[in-house]
């Protein structure tokens, strides 16, 4: 299923943990409005913005895979509101998404990706944060 010209539903669900542990990493219907959202108010913009492809490393994980992989049990990726996106130069698309005015939650810089999260419903913070060991 397309979700927005650059992004389909699958690369959220795409898991090789799910696939070697046998969970089914399947989202229900307000998950998948909440990865629509994602991509529709945030992920697709930036993809725009970026000038490049994104690549989803963790997108939705049901509350299994989420365990599975040392998730928290309050991850927004278990609602769909959240994405680990890898890029070529994460630190230039963290302060692109940092810079401009879209509706984010957190963004969280790792050394290899971007954490990005989107709230459909309720404020988004907009936190700026960064991974233990990277420098600001």
């Amino acid at each position: 299923m397309r979700v927005s010209k650059n992004f389909e539903l699958r690369e959220f669900t795409r898991s090789a943990t799910a696939l070697r542990l046998g969970i089914v990493n399947e989202p229900g219907a307000e998950q998948i409005e909440n990865i629509m959202a994602l991509v529709t108010d945030v992920l697709q913009p930036v993809r725009e913005m970026y000038n490049a492809p994104l690549r989803i490393n963790s997108g939705y994980r049901c509350p299994e895979l989420n365990k599975a992989v040392g998730g928290v049990p309050t991850s927004q990726h278990t609602k769909g509101e959240a994405a680990d996106v890898r890029v070529a130069d994460p630190r230039r698309m963290f302060n692109m998404i940092k810079r401009s005015k879209l509706p984010f939650d957190q963004i969280i810089l790792y050394p290899t990706f971007v954490h990005i999260s989107h709230k459909r419903d309720g404020e988004n913070r907009r936190n700026v944060l960064f991974a233990k060991g990277v420098q600001p």
